[in-house]
């Protein structure tokens, strides 16, 4: 008993030490720094926009059990935590513990259990491209327009020359069908499934919007080309 302990602690060091382990472990890394730069830029374009203040109300849609320092960033950032209202499929329950004064609901984005238009800003930071169809795309716009005033939406670009989910170089930008049979060959099964991830464009984008809102457009760029696609849109009436 005491040799196979001691083999598998050797063994879990040796893994640790390996050069598939460390590199593994700096890509992860690495990706984790781009992401969290990328989300700096655009929550600096947010502030400017929204001018966060005590008394607005906020939600924010599509809050993560995942305790990455990328994830759940717009809460991290927002001064008034008090006023943010975080709703997601997951379980982050651990926000209100973070972040005292933060209300967090299990809820379904496509059903939001709010009256219209009971917040000021409803914020979305990369979750449309994870809700499905383009028509399941617009009925998620379609609810978070509906509970909130103003909206400030996010989405990875699909023309920006890498794809952030499974990190592959121009494959993306063949028509959907043939990058969804790449991703199946490829073994990536889960981002091969519609329902799991389906790219946007900025005319896509704007297209989903309800008729009768006034668009701005705050893109984030990295290294040049626009990486990110960052929406605000409010009613005119």
């Amino acid at each position: 008993m005491a040799i196979e302990s001691s083999s598998t602690t050797e063994n879990s060091e040796n893994l640790e030490e390996s050069p598939y382990y460390t590199g593994q472990a700096r890509f992860e890394f690495l990706v984790e720094r781009i992401s969290t730069r990328v989300r700096n830029k655009i929550y600096k374009s947010f502030a400017e926009l929204a001018k966060p203040a005590p008394d607005l109300k906020v939600l924010d849609i599509g809050v993560t059990s995942n305790r990455r320092s990328d994830s759940n960033f717009f809460e991290a950032c927002y001064p008034h935590k008090e006023q943010i209202t975080a709703v997601g499929l997951e379980d982050a329950s651990f926000l209100s513990e973070m972040y005292p004064g933060l209300t967090y609901i299990q809820a379904d984005a496509m059903h939001l259990p709010f009256p219209d238009r009971s917040f000021d800003i409803a914020t979305s930071w990369a979750v449309i491209e994870h809700v499905g169809s383009r028509e399941r795309q617009r009925r998620f716009l379609a609810e978070m327009a509906r509970v909130s005033r103003r909206l400030f939406v996010t989405t990875p670009n699909r023309w920006y020359p890498v794809e952030f989910h499974t990190v592959l170089p121009f494959l993306h930008w063949l028509p959907p069908d043939q990058f969804r049979q790449i991703l199946k060959a490829l073994k990536k099964d889960y981002f091969a499934d519609e329902a799991n991830l389906n790219l946007l464009s900025e005319q896509d984008f704007i297209g989903l919007l309800p008729d009768g809102m006034k668009v701005t457009t705050a893109h984030a760029h990295l290294l040049g080309p626009v990486s990110n696609l960052v929406l605000w849109a409010e009613w005119t009436d």
